[in-house]
């Protein structure tokens, strides 16, 4: 009889466990705090279920490689196709089938297996001085590589993961060698050495070493919004351009933040539901409101602040073609120097 009552209390104890565990979801996490902190409230605050998250900008596809499937994360979330299609490449991610999903995600914008999903879009944008050009002086990503512009461009470095999806997306819109001939084109139009965050190339406008810019809209977003004053003056020297806007052109480049499910999660129905809510009216709101980024569908009401931006019309590009085009990317990264 001891014996049944302790095997009796061995099994409460284990489904105890076993319930506030699944009350539990741990994430693995690019995205910085502060942008991710206002999605973990109100989750929890829609179904109490508590969030744990590991943050780091590097290293977590490793980690999460090596741990296996002892690994206690359910859930990956993070910037730009590149990164994301780490943890698809090195088979990291559970292949989900959610109709919520599905729905409210174009199907450009998420992987045709089910493993990863984006969750809201950012646009790589031409900035200009005000009244330094005529109208549609400077419309296209290839207007940056004309010689009249020479001594005018500034960028951050090539290499860098935003960089390099549009230039993926330049090969992947025109062909290798002209996408060569255009970065080639560019690096002689630049001021100064590739350097900085896209936050100092708007300032760069501001000071007057440059004159055109490539950087992703938000950060135009944050700086015309900030409590900083310096940072709002920053922003007014700048004009904001949706690259590529004519009737037969292709549209403005365009990469997500988004996510997945991890391979070896013990909770991957709860993770699902979490995606689900990011996709939901109220996280695309959040998304916009927080980050200045735009909802991942258009039946999303954008906010007065990014409607303010204007509207312009998207590249269609199937956005894994730009993360299976970025060691060619690289490659004419380092061709030119950028």
């Amino acid at each position: 009889m001891k014996i049944v009552n302790v095997l009796m209390f061995l099994i409460l104890v284990f489904c105890s466990l076993k319930t506030a565990t699944s009350k539990e979801l741990n994430i693995y996490s690019h995205r910085q705090p502060y942008l991710l902190q206002p999605f973990l409230d109100a989750y929890k605050n829609k179904t109490n279920i508590k969030l744990n998250v590991v943050y780091s900008s590097k290293g977590l596809a490793q980690r999460l490689a090596s741990e296996g499937k002892n690994t206690p994360a359910d859930l990956v979330l993070t910037v730009d196709i590149g990164r994301l299609y780490i943890y698809k490449d090195k088979d990291l991610l559970a292949k989900i089938n959610s109709k919520i999903l599905n729905d409210n995600i174009p199907s450009h914008l998420r992987s045709k297996d089910g493993t990863w999903f984006g969750l809201s879009k950012r646009s790589r944008v031409i900035g200009i001085a005000k009244n330094e050009f005529s109208k549609g002086e400077v419309s296209t990503y290839e207007d940056l590589a004309n010689p009249k512009f020479k001594g005018k461009v500034c960028s951050r470095p090539g290499s860098h993961v935003y960089n390099r999806a549009l230039m993926a997306s330049m090969i992947a819109n025109n062909g290798y060698d002209k996408a060569l001939v255009w970065a080639k084109g560019l690096i002689n139009n630049l001021a100064k050495r590739p350097q900085g965050n896209d936050r100092a190339q708007i300032k760069s406008i501001f000071s007057g070493e440059c004159k055109i810019i490539i950087i992703n809209h938000y950060y135009y977003g944050k700086l015309t919004y900030s409590d900083n004053d310096d940072h709002k003056k920053w922003a007014n020297a700048v004009k904001i351009i949706f690259p590529n806007q004519s009737k037969n052109d292709r549209g403005a480049h365009i990469n997500i933040s988004g996510g997945g499910v991890a391979k070896h999660s013990k909770r991957k129905n709860e993770a699902i539901k979490f995606l689900e809510f990011l996709v939901g009216e109220e996280a695309q709101k959040l998304y916009a409101n927080v980050n200045y980024e735009y909802p991942i569908n258009d039946k999303f009401e954008r906010p007065i602040k990014l409607k303010k931006l204007g509207n312009f019309k998207e590249d269609k590009l199937y956005i894994e073609d730009i993360a299976k085009l970025a060691p060619k990317a690289q490659e004419i990264i380092d061709t030119v120097y950028w």
